[in-house]
């Protein structure tokens, strides 16, 4: 009998190419209308806003400390999955833009449809054990040896991210930008079943 919390290798790759997809597409209609996000994509976002670095490789050099943290707590398997997926993710955001274009997205669909895109992907992620790096596994490695709960790190930082936007984003720009991260982690609140796949 197949075991239904495994997948094969095929099933693998076209979740985390899926996944990851769907994550440089959330990446292009955020970047397009000026946003940010939370986590390590936000992170990189804003460091691309004023740096004019690309958001693929801030994105994947950002993410290389973490691999250790989700080795640890998480294993070889998860951190080898969490690379590839970062990397194709940094790979696809700097070639997305040359292939998908937008005359007209309003502020409120955009972050909406982020909200629903980027969703998507972590789910198809998370369901084959890997994520997106970063501050979700420092903060899961934090909980272990601290007690400190992870949802607090994830906030904490979060807050401080958006607090720093607001000091050169206009501020119905940073206000579009929560809508669309709320609506990620409503996605993944309603979406994610814990008691059958790994979370990170």
């Amino acid at each position: 009998m197949t075991d239904p919390k495994s997948h094969s290798l095929i099933e693998d790759a076209q979740g985390l190419a899926f996944g990851a997809t769907m994550a440089a597409f959330g990446i292009v209609i955020l970047t397009h209308l000026g946003m940010i996000t939370g986590q390590t994509a936000g992170l990189a976002v804003l460091i691309s806003y004023a740096t004019g670095l690309p958001f693929g490789w801030l994105f994947f050099a950002i993410n290389i400390p973490f691999y250790w943290f989700g080795y640890r707590r998480m294993g070889l398997a998860f951190t080898i999955k969490t690379f590839l997926a970062v990397a194709l993710l940094s790979a696809l955001s700097a070639l997305m833009p040359g292939w998908v274009d937008f005359s007209t997205l309003h502020p409120a669909f955009g972050a909406v449809l982020f909200g629903f895109v980027s969703g998507a992907a972590l789910l198809a992620i998370f369901r084959h054990g890997a994520s997106l790096g970063g501050i979700g596994i420092l903060a899961l490695y934090l909980q272990d040896r601290t007690g400190f709960r992870a949802g607090h790190t994830q906030l904490i930082f979060d807050a401080a991210l958006f607090a720093i936007a607001l000091t050169f984003l206009p501020w119905p720009t940073v206000a579009w930008s929560f809508l669309g991260a709320a609506v990620v982690n409503l996605v993944i609140a309603i979406n994610h079943r814990r008691d059958r796949y790994i979370a990170t």
